[in-house]
Formats: structure tokens, C-alpha cells, sequence
């Protein structure tokens, strides 16, 4: 981003900024900057992202204003290159304004000096968003973006295989488990498999975060006594062969089409995987709230999300976060990217979208997305993510693979453990202080 502090200046380099996130003390990190508008000339704020709808929201941007005009730039995914394009420009000091980060990325981009805190301009602005949201842009105290679209948790299950079975929609894991028993007994697998951030979202619902912070100091804590009961949970469906093909695979997505596999526990965005993967099922499907730990309860997870976020080096963050806030709350901006994209709004006012209330021809005509937003009202709050995710999640979807595979003595609660360890010795080795 091209841009500094709220008061116009850029400094403090990346390696204070890692020291900052150790300390939740987290400073504007700024690198090089770029001139503004002068003399009546609009001032440009560039956006790069990579989900599809952008370069409408920002034409709406344009659209409606004079003093500021957005130049939109498509740039590939995260993990595909994108995140390397920003470090690499926030370090020549040429970075735009403006970028799509996942909320997973947050923290280690703070720690490594690309974002630039703006609390102080956008805390007016909190309660437009959800709190999943709101958390996902929010690093220690310290806010660093708007947040763009979320992940909150529901059952996709099919409903013409629960139905040929006899089998109920579950509302609990017990009752989840159930159905898996009596789905095996007829050749289907109950579930394909979770190996990391898809995961993550079970360990949200139950209120067992894998990260924490305290005294200005992180933990990683995806070993809890909460995280183990969750583990044992899924280490049961695998030990008893509940659970079948492993997710993304090709075998998954035939499991899916030809319902062998009979049900998808994930975030809101699997509607369009299910589209891609499963068309021959269309009509099969249907969506329902995710099973909980108690009977009568509503709290669910998220998995993914991504926020507009304000690069180091940003010479006009006022300018930028009216840009990122108009392009997560305005109502043309927020339809064109659910139109284009399919994904979720963070925000209260885009999750009214009269887009929200179609009925979906795949799933029979159910209006899936009301489903999706009354799960979003109910995600559990008090997750944050932490620095070393890359590692973390690596390391566990790693893991995960071979204890789904049985091999040798690999768990679940072992992929746990082995990804904690294994963060914990990149952190050190960053000058990062890891908790107990």
C-alpha cells in the first residue's frame, strides 16, 4: 500500500514490527509512500486482489465519488503468488494502498512489517461488520483493514442418500456420529476428510482456540484439553471408518457427485464447490445448521474470510480504509462481488442483500443462504489466529494426511502437537516469544 500512520508519517521498519506483534503493541509499520492527489486531482488508491467482483465494487466506487478514484489491479491468489507479490512490493516500497489478505495471514503480516494499523480511522466503523469479521481484521487491540467476507460453519448434506437410509439431519455431533453408523452399513462414507484450516473451524465452534495472548505474549494452545476432546471426537470417526476420501481430492469430488460421500461440515463458501465438483447431483443437496456439542445450541465455527487490507507505506489511509470500507458495506459493491465471487458478506448491512434471499436451483430450490446467514450470527467469538500460520497449518495438514491414513502410530491429537512444536521452533527462531 502507499501509505503512512493516520498523521501522515511512515516509519518503523519490519523488524520492530515483530517485536510489536510479540508485544501486541502494534505500531503503524509503514515502508515507502506515494503522493497523494494535489491541487483538485483525485487521489488513486490501488486495490490488488484476487477474488472475482473487485473490479466492479471498485468501478461503484468510482462511480460515486470525485476527491478519490480506486485503480483495481487482479493479482493471484495468496498462497499462488499473491502474498509474495505484496511482501515483495511493501518491501521495495512500492506496494499499493490496498490488498485482499485472508484473516489467517493477518497476524504474520503485521509481524512482518507489510500492514499499516488504522484503529483510529476505522473504530467508528466496527459495528458494521460481524464480529467474525471484525476479529478477522484485528491483531492483538489493533485493526488493519475492512473486513471483505466470511466462512461461518453449516451441515451440507444429501438429502436423497439421508433419505434412502432412513436417516435423520443430525443437530449434534452424537447424532452426527449415529448417522455415520448407519450410513456405513450401506456403503457411504458419512464424511471425506479435514486436514487443516477446514479443521480449524471445529476447534472454533468449540470455544478451543489455537492461539491466545497474554501480557503481550503468544501461545499456541491447538493442544488444549478443549482441542484433545475435539481430536478424540474426529479420531473415533477415523478409527471406526466414518470418514472417507481425503477433501479436494478426485476421489472426494466423485464421492460427492455419486453420494458415496454424504455430507460436507464446512464453511458457507462450499456451495460453490459442491456446484463445481458435484454437478451431476444437483437437486441431491440440501444445507442445515452444523451439529453442535449440546443439544439446543447454536454456536458454529468459520473457516476463511478475507479483508481489505491497508499496506505499509500507505501515504493517505483515510482515503484507503474509504475506499475498503465503501467496498465491503456499499450495496452495489457488496452484490457485485457476491454475484461474481459467491462469497459471504462480513458486513451487517451486505448480509441483507436481496441476493440472500434466491432460491438455489442446485439444492432444490432452498433459499441455502438464509441458512448461511443466521450461521454467521451465531459463530463463536474469542478466536484470533497468531504468527507462523504457514507453518502451523502446514505442518498439520502433514500430519493429518497420515493419521487419516493410518499410518504407523499418526493421530490426530499427534498433528496437533507436532505442528505446536513445529511453529513454536520457527517463532523462536524469528525472535518471537512463545508462551507456554
Amino acid at each position: 500500500m502507499k501509505r503512512s500512520t493516520a498523521n501522515g508519517s511512515a516509519r518503523a521498519t519490519g523488524a520492530a514490527c515483530v517485536a510489536a506483534v510479540a508485544a501486541v503493541s502494534l505500531a503503524a509499520c509503514a515502508g515507502g509512500d506515494t503522493a497523494g492527489g494535489a491541487d483538485g486531482t483525485p487521489t488513486t488508491i490501488e486495490v490488488w486482489t484476487w477474488a472475482q467482483g473487485y473490479d466492479k465494487a471498485a468501478e461503484a466506487f468510482n462511480a460515486a465519488h470525485d476527491d478519490v478514484q480506486v485503480k483495481f489491479t487482479e493479482i493471484e491468489p495468496g498462497n499462488k503468488g499473491g502474498y509474495d507479490k505484496i511482501r515483495n512490493a511493501v518491501k521495495a516500497g512500492d506496494a499499493p494502498c490496498l490488498a485482499q489478505v485472508g484473516y489467517e495471514t493477518m497476524p504474520s503480516f503485521v509481524s512482518e512489517g507489510n500492514l499499516l494499523e488504522v484503529t483510529d480511522i476505522a473504530s467508528k466503523d466496527a459495528d458494521a461488520y460481524t464480529p467474525a469479521g471484525w476479529s478477522g481484521v484485528t491483531v492483538g487491540d489493533r485493526v488493519y483493514g475492512a473486513p471483505q467476507d466470511q466462512g461461518p460453519m453449516v451441515l451440507f448434506y444429501n438429502k436423497d442418500v439421508f433419505a434412502e437410509h432412513g436417516v435423520d439431519v443430525p443437530t449434534t455431533w452424537a447424532e452426527y456420529r449415529a448417522a455415520g453408523e448407519k450410513l456405513k452399513k450401506a456403503g457411504v462414507a458419512l464424511t471425506g476428510t479435514y486436514e487443516d484450516f477446514d479443521y480449524t473451524g471445529f476447534s472454533w465452534q468449540a470455544g478451543a482456540p489455537w492461539y491466545t495472548v497474554d501480557g503481550g505474549t503468544w501461545s499456541i494452545t491447538n493442544d488444549s484439553p478443549e482441542n484433545q476432546e475435539v481430536a478424540d471426537y474426529w479420531q473415533g470417526l477415523v478409527d471406526d471408518g466414518l470418514v472417507g476420501a481425503g477433501i479436494w481430492s478426485d476421489a472426494w469430488a466423485s464421492g460427492l457427485s455419486d453420494g458415496s460421500i454424504a455430507t460436507i461440515a464446512g464453511a458457507a463458501w462450499f456451495k460453490g464447490i459442491l456446484k463445481d465438483s458435484a454437478a451431476a447431483a444437483s437437486g441431491s443437496w440440501a444445507v442445515a445448521p452444523l451439529p453442535t456439542w449440546e443439544k439446543g445450541d447454536t454456536a458454529t465455527g468459520n473457516v476463511g474470510g478475507s479483508a481489505t487490507a491497508v499496506l505499509a507505506g500507505c501515504e493517505d489511509p483515510e482515503a484507503a480504509w474509504e475506499v475498503a470500507h465503501f467496498m465491503s458495506t456499499d450495496p452495489t459493491a457488496v452484490d457485485a462481488v457476491i454475484e461474481a465471487a459467491g462469497t459471504l458478506p462480513a458486513s451487517v448491512e451486505g448480509l441483507k442483500s436481496d441476493l440472500l434471499t434466491q432460491g438455489d436451483d442446485y439444492f432444490g430450490g432452498q433459499v441455502v443462504d438464509e441458512v448461511f446467514v443466521d450461521a454467521a450470527a451465531d459463530v463463536a467469538e474469542g478466536w484470533q489466529w497468531g504468527p507462523g500460520v504457514s507453518t502451523l497449518m502446514g505442518t498439520f495438514a502433514a500430519d493429518m494426511k497420515k493419521a487419516y491414513a493410518g499410518q504407523g502410530d499418526a493421530t490426530v491429537a499427534g498433528a496437533l502437537a507436532s505442528s505446536k512444536a513445529a511453529t513454536i521452533d520457527e517463532l523462536s527462531q524469528q525472535g518471537i516469544t512463545v508462551g507456554k
